[in-house]
């Protein structure tokens, strides 16, 4: 379907890639979630490589959740590859991390990121925080149809 919720969650951590997919769930906000455990996979995905070759010369989805302490590939240059592309720059990024530093939220904001989030400690906060980025990037928030731009 055209218009299924799509999210591609970046996360390292099976706990609190865990923990996004209950709160997204008990939300209704779980449609169609692939779920990146680093850099690497996460843009072999956005660009249909290796196992995730396709028809599609990108999968996009609506709404990237992205760490930034990941394995092979770090969050940050996931974000400067995606936001130099033309077609995937414009796929909305919510950095979703447990890093306060100063640096990589200033960093983040310069590579084009579209919010930054440090993730709650608390187990309900947490829950609330990704609830909260789901209805406003999936349901509130108006963007083109970034599938109808690859060529």
């Amino acid at each position: 379907m055209k218009n299924e919720i799509e999210i591609l969650l970046v996360e390292d951590n099976p706990n609190d890639a865990e923990l996004a997919l209950r709160a997204l769930k008990k939300n209704n906000l779980s449609n169609n979630v692939v779920r990146a455990c680093d850099g690497e996979e996460a843009l072999d995905y956005i660009f249909a490589r290796k196992s995730y070759k396709s028809d599609n010369s990108l999968n996009i989805p609506k709404l990237i959740l992205l760490d930034l302490k990941l394995p092979k590939i770090d969050g940050l240059e996931v974000l400067k590859v995606i936001k130099a592309d033309p077609v995937t720059k414009l796929i909305p990024v919510v950095v979703l991390t447990s890093s306060h530093e100063e640096r990589d939220m200033v960093e983040s904001y310069s590579l084009g990121v579209n919010s930054y989030i440090v993730k709650p400690v608390n187990f309900d906060n947490f829950i609330d925080s990704v609830r909260e980025i789901g209805f406003y990037w999936l349901l509130l928030n108006q963007q083109p149809d970034i599938k109808d731009l690859i060529k």
